[in-house]
């Protein structure tokens, strides 16, 4: 009896301490049964491992595009240096920085709105940008988009109206500014501009004289309109309608007494003065006719200081020799100074004035006619 034999009659144990039990079948059938089970084993490691790189390739995909849109997200597209071409942008009046963001990505200026705002958070420049035209280029990077933004660079038409100015000067001199037709200006002076009620649809007299800041992009009807609000806004804080009111006039009156103060004054301090020659003439009993050469000139759509005998002969509204009162409307667009001097005028019973020497913008007042008349012949020396 061999070892096999004794071991099985025995009882022998495994290792493990379990009995051990002699396998059933011959030995080539347990050398298959092995093999079969190896192969199993191989193939089911193999399964495992290609699991494992589906599984990591899966997860690392997700990450790659999950990393790209949170890029996307914190770090917005942005072009990269000073870009090409020209383009003109218009930030306007009351435009936030987010505003002025969106209007660069539209015009195709920088990639992204989102990479404009980070830019200009990052300067804390969020409160510098101002209303204005701005000469840029196509496909800037966000931070050289923000540098020509800075007010310094705005293309703008500084352009100042002179107090005294008649509205036909006025419209060719915003002709010359902007490039436009003085007919647009003519046309626009008839639109909804603001004019106030007692300004009867008629410009003349409420084109506030300043200095305004005029773009290309303007229409005639809009820049009108600056000029009016401008006049509205020194109406209000002069209450133009009430003062007027205290002196026994209407806000239209006040507006031809402070064109004629202004074409008639060689001075600023001389307004009041000239103001009161008016009033003291308006109220005088007997009546006196104004007689003012600007007037004069005025219809005659002349210019001049002194107004010639063939002139006063001139039968229009606006002949203050020939009619009694004020002429129909103002003669020119007054400053602040005269309509101030027009509302508060000197204390005087000065009923005539003459500019002897209107070179150095001399003018002298008296309330006698002998006395006038020696002005008259001192300002005609002066004058040759």
């Amino acid at each position: 009896m061999n070892d096999l034999d004794m071991d099985f009659l025995l009882g022998a144990e495994d290792d493990d301490g379990s009995p051990r039990r002699r396998p059933s079948g011959s030995r080539t059938q347990q050398r298959r049964s092995r093999r079969r089970r190896k192969k199993q084993r191989r193939k089911g490691r193999v399964a495992t491992l290609f699991a494992v790189v589906i599984i990591v390739g899966v997860l690392g995909g997700l990450g790659y595009f999950g990393f790209t849109w949170a890029r996307g997200v914190m770090i917005p597209k942005d072009y990269t240096g000073e870009g090409r071409g020209e383009v003109v942008v218009e930030i306007e009046e009351g435009a936030s920085a987010t505003d002025v963001a969106q209007m660069l990505e539209d015009e195709g200026v920088v990639a992204s709105a989102r990479a404009f705002v980070n830019a200009i958070g990052a300067a804390g420049k969020s409160s510098s940008l101002q209303p204005g035209q701005y000469e840029m280029r196509k496909g800037m990077s966000a931070e050289s988009a923000l540098a020509l933004l800075d007010p310094k660079n705005r293309m703008l038409n500084r352009l100042t109206i002179r107090e005294g100015l008649r509205l036909s000067k006025i419209y060719e001199e915003l002709s010359t500014a902007t490039g436009k037709p003085v007919e647009e200006f003519k046309k626009a002076a008839r639109a909804d501009i603001g004019l106030p009620a007692y300004a009867k649809g008629r410009l003349e007299g409420y084109a506030f004289p300043a200095t305004y800041e005029i773009s290309s992009k303007l229409t005639p009807q809009q820049i009108l309109t600056k000029m009016v609000d401008r006049f509205n806004q020194t109406a209000d804080r002069v209450d133009l309608e009430g003062q007027a009111k205290q002196l026994g006039f209407t806000a239209r009156q006040i507006i031809i007494i402070a064109s004629i103060v202004q074409a008639e004054s060689g001075s600023a301090e001389d307004m009041p003065k000239v103001a009161r020659v008016i009033y003291n003439r308006l109220s005088s009993n007997p009546q006196m006719k104004l007689g003012m050469d600007s007037t004069v000139m005025y219809g005659l759509n002349k210019y001049g200081i002194a107004a010639s005998h063939a002139d006063l002969e001139s039968t229009s509204r606006y002949n203050t020799y020939k009619y009694f009162g004020l002429p129909p409307g103002p003669i020119a667009n007054p400053g602040d100074h005269a309509i101030e001097a027009a509302l508060h005028p000197a204390d005087g019973n000065w009923l005539y004035f003459v500019t002897v020497d209107p070179k150095r913008g001399i003018t002298k007042f008296t309330d006698k006619e002998s006395e006038f008349w020696k002005l008259r012949d001192e300002f005609n020396r002066n004058n040759k």
